[in-house]
């Protein structure tokens, strides 16, 4: 090859190249759409676990990936019109958190993939066809195990508060599986000779009137299952519960770090981060509908001693010592 060719060859590569590169477009950022029937602030701990397991797996906020928040507040009649925006916005994917966001996503995002946390009963609610074979466009992670959960967490109180002989069930109306968990719980109250005055709610309203029914039943102690609303309300629930110093127990541990008495339940921090890996699957070309749901395989007890202590309540040893985790 003659010398001037090869050098005006050479120079027109080293030229070209950086011009290529210049030229190349960079990867476009994943839109994650995150629908949250309570609080998905900056700092909520179930947020910031879901971003935890995200980060775990590779996916960095403003570089791979950008979340989309839309938090109801537990306004759930918000729902509907936070998916459209989400749908909009043409995020990629939708993760709905609790069974009302999931329901919204479902309705308004038909062709989005939805991957949904903290549903207790996807088969029945409509959500998916079923656990092993979802179909469709929703897979994710689902609290509940069984019913028979209910039964534990009542069986654990009355344990928790020996002597008491009436017991509350607060549950939610409007859940299609409280139904059914409070007969359960009617059946150990039987069992174990308690008598127990449940008392329902539609609307977060009726919390403090729910409250007031269960105080002028006296009841000793109380049990509250775990539910959407009840978690975007829990502040106020736990409030309630210690403003008439009831000892309760909840069926989120999360809720005994934010002052709660105790909980028997599946850790849903741990959860929510392991819902990034559904996302995870389905970015890399997954087909929801292929990904079967899972359910929690683990449950925690968990009892909070300074809210014991402001109950003026001393939980028995036996109790204790069967805690996975002691709050003091």
């Amino acid at each position: 090859m003659d010398r001037r060719v090869f050098l005006g060859t050479l120079a027109g590569g080293l030229l070209a190249a950086p011009l290529a590169a210049e030229g190349q477009q960079p990867a476009r950022m994943v839109k994650i759409g995150y629908l949250e029937f309570g609080s998905a602030a900056p700092g909520t701990p179930r947020f910031e676990a879901f971003r935890r397991g995200l980060r775990e797996l590779g996916w960095i906020e403003g570089k791979s990936i950008a979340i989309v928040v839309r938090a109801a507040e537990g306004n759930e009649n918000r729902l509907p019109e936070f998916t459209v925006d989400l749908v909009k916005l043409k995020v990629d994917l939708i993760f709905a958190s609790s069974t009302p966001a999931a329901l919204a996503a479902k309705q308004v995002a038909t062709t989005t993939p939805i991957v949904i946390g903290f549903v207790a009963d996807p088969v029945g609610s409509g959500l998916v066809a079923s656990l092993a074979r979802p179909g469709g466009n929703i897979t994710g992670w689902t609290h509940l195990a069984g019913l028979e959960l209910n039964a534990k967490r009542l069986e654990i109180l009355a344990q928790a508060v020996p002597g008491a002989v009436r017991i509350g069930a607060l549950w939610n109306q409007a859940n299609p599986i409280h139904g059914p968990g409070l007969k359960e719980v009617e059946a150990v109250a039987r069992r174990l000779t308690v008598e127990l005055h449940a008392v329902g709610v539609r609307d977060p309203k009726e919390l403090e009137g729910a409250f007031s029914t269960l105080a002028q039943q006296r009841v000793q102690a109380l049990t509250v299952p775990p539910d959407g609303m009840f978690l975007a309300h829990q502040s106020r629930i736990i409030d309630l519960a210690a403003k008439h110093r009831i000892p309760t127990m909840y069926g989120v541990t999360e809720l005994t770090k934010a002052g709660g008495l105790m909980a028997y339940g599946t850790n849903l921090l741990d959860m929510y981060r392991r819902g990034a890996l559904f996302v995870d699957k389905i970015l890399k070309g997954a087909k929801p509908g292929d990904l079967p749901v899972e359910q929690p395989t683990k449950f925690d007890l968990v009892i909070n001693l300074k809210t014991a202590k402001a109950l003026g309540l001393t939980i028995p040893q036996s109790v204790l010592q069967r805690a996975d985790q002691v709050i003091e």
